[in-house]
């Protein structure tokens, strides 16, 4: 089972580090990691790892800006060059990365359970539910673009993921902890990190239980159809103003092109949102997590069957961010 073991709100930044940083961070942070291992063992700095701010300060030891959000991507990928190539000897491997990168995480991890005997697969699976869950379950305005994954030979691991609001020019980092006895979708959440944002869609919440099994009752008793007419009374289309009457037609030949054409985004949400229900539906998840994993469905598709689910069952799908501190200063200009 896991534990999410905190999280972190950074100001967003852009830029890169320079070579020069980026080699001293991979050496430093190769040499500090060894000799905790050394010290304290494996599981000693996964604990460490997610931890939001010895994350912190570890990047800042390391050579990066004490206050920015880009202390995760350049310490991940110095992790990644430092210590991958000593894996046989420390037995930790760093998967993932920012972007591209992070989509390759579950291929790299299938790979490292062909060579240790690890269940690949298993891990795969962790890796998708866990950035499944920061996105779609916890919707609290930020987007995914960063997903780190470090696991040991015994197969315990850390996920340190982060999303970025471009509005708010704010980034948060996530911190996830195989060790633990909590499921991936109820959790006590401590030592969670992050400038509070009020009530959002938070399905992580103990409270919500009854909201997870409501929408995995939606899903065997309400076709895709039932289930968009419910959510077309809650949310009502946006009303489009009739258009002016066009003026006369002059005598030479003028082309008027209506301001909207027929094919409206409504309507592909509405098609897209249709089809990632059937499948859900046909898929046949068994529970929340199950769900999640259900390729096409996101953010939206979970908004929606827990919207539908609040007016059916009764379960309230809308509580507190679980974000409790943040951290008081960011940059790295």
């Amino acid at each position: 089972m896991t534990q999410r073991s905190g999280s972190a709100d950074l100001p967003l930044h852009g830029g890169r580090v320079p070579k020069w940083l980026g080699d001293r961070m991979t050496k430093l942070g190769a040499v500090l990691c060894e000799a905790i291992i050394h010290h304290y063992g494996r599981d000693e700095l996964l604990r460490r790892l997610a931890h939001p701010f010895w994350f912190q300060s570890f990047g800042a030891v390391m050579g990066m800006d004490w206050h920015s959000s880009g202390i995760t991507t350049s310490v991940i990928g110095a992790l990644k060059r430092g210590l991958n190539p000593l894996s046989s000897e420390l037995g930790i491997h760093v998967c993932g990365g920012r972007g591209a990168h992070s989509r390759k995480t579950p291929g790299e991890l299938l790979a490292i359970g062909d060579r240790t005997g690890l269940d690949g697969e298993a891990l795969a699976t962790a890796s998708r539910l866990v950035a499944k869950v920061d996105s779609a379950a916890v919707q609290d305005g930020y987007d995914l673009y960063l997903h780190g994954f470090i696991v040991t030979d015994d197969g315990r691991w850390v996920v340190v993921q982060q999303g970025m609001n471009g509005d708010a020019r704010q980034a948060r980092r996530y911190h996830w902890l195989s060790e633990g006895l909590t499921s991936f979708v109820d959790q006590p959440h401590a030592a969670i990190e992050g400038e509070r944002q009020g009530e959002i869609v938070n399905l992580t919440d103990r409270r919500a239980e009854k909201a997870r099994g409501g929408q995995i009752q939606l899903l065997k008793t309400m076709s895709p159809e039932k289930i968009l007419t419910e959510l077309a009374v809650l949310e009502p289309p946006e009303i489009v103003r009739p258009e002016p009457e066009p003026a006369a037609q002059p005598m030479l030949p003028n082309l008027v092109m209506p301001v909207h054409h027929d094919v409206r985004e409504s309507d592909i949400v509405m098609r897209r949102l249709h089809g990632n229900i059937s499948a859900a539906i046909e898929s046949g998840p068994k529970d929340f997590p199950e769900l999640l994993l259900v390729p096409g469905v996101g953010p939206r598709t979970v908004r929606a069957l827990a919207m539908v689910s609040e007016v059916v069952h009764g379960a309230p799908y809308r509580f507190s961010d679980p974000a409790r501190f943040s951290l008081a200063h960011g940059g790295k200009d």
